[in-house]
Parts: structure tokens; sequence; C-alpha cells
């Protein structure tokens, strides 16, 4: 019974460490090898290994979007920064309100950082630049 219980624990520990959806700054490109200044996603979790789930909205070096695409506004829940690289977001479109730069690495949760005196940077990204 004691063997089974191990077994178990540590496939449920081995499998929250498959399940990591987060890919790596460090080698950060798209399907057709370019390399991308940061990657939005729609999703984010409590447990980081389940972050950067669902839609993702790829940025480019040199990426100036004042107005982000509808589809995309207010919809980015966690974000990955390419080495070398810095994303600023905005809260409004065209580039108003509270501003927040993002350097090299990975933000599981925009829920956890705080903008203003009430809220989170979760859900509300209207607008970005991306730079290398």
């Amino acid at each position: 019974m004691k063997t089974l219980i191990a077994v178990l624990l540590c496939t449920a520990l081995c499998w929250d460490g498959l399940n990591a959806q987060c890919p790596d700054p460090a080698t950060l490109t798209n399907v057709n090898g370019a390399k991308v200044c940061a990657r939005m996603f729609e999703d984010s979790h409590y447990l980081y290994a389940h972050s950067c789930g669902g839609d993702s909205l790829d940025s480019f070096p040199g990426d100036d979007k004042p107005v982000i695409t509808r589809r995309w506004n207010n919809r980015v829940s966690s974000i990955v920064v390419a080495q070398g690289c810095y994303l600023t977001v905005w809260d409004r479109i065209k580039k108003e309100g509270n501003k927040r730069k993002f350097r090299a690495g990975i933000q599981y949760r925009l829920k956890d950082l705080s903008n203003g005196l009430a809220g989170n940077w979760d859900n509300i990204i209207s607008g970005y630049t991306c730079g290398c």
C-alpha cells in the first residue's frame, strides 16, 4: 500500500511538471522560427505550471500597437518576454492610463500585479509596444 501511495504521489508531481505550458524566454520563436519579442496568453492559473494556456498573441521586435486587436483587448492573463527584450503595456487604448514594463522572463499571473489602488493587470491590457 505504501508503494502504491508513493507511486501515485510521484506520478502526480511529475505530471504537474509535464503540464508546464510557458515557453522558455531564451528560445521564444514562432512556428516559422522567427524571433518573438513577447508572447501574451489568455489564461493563467494559481499553479504556475498551468499558466500560459489558451490562445496566444505574439509580439515581434519593434511592434507598436497603441490599440490592441479587438480579439485581444482586455484578454491577456500571462506573459513571456524573450531574453534581451521588453514589453510595455497600457491599460487603456492609445497608450493612455497606467503602464507597466515587463523585462525578460515569465509573468505567470497578471492577477498578482497591482494596477492602481484596487486593480490588477489581469484582463486589462489595451495597448503595447515591444522591443529587443
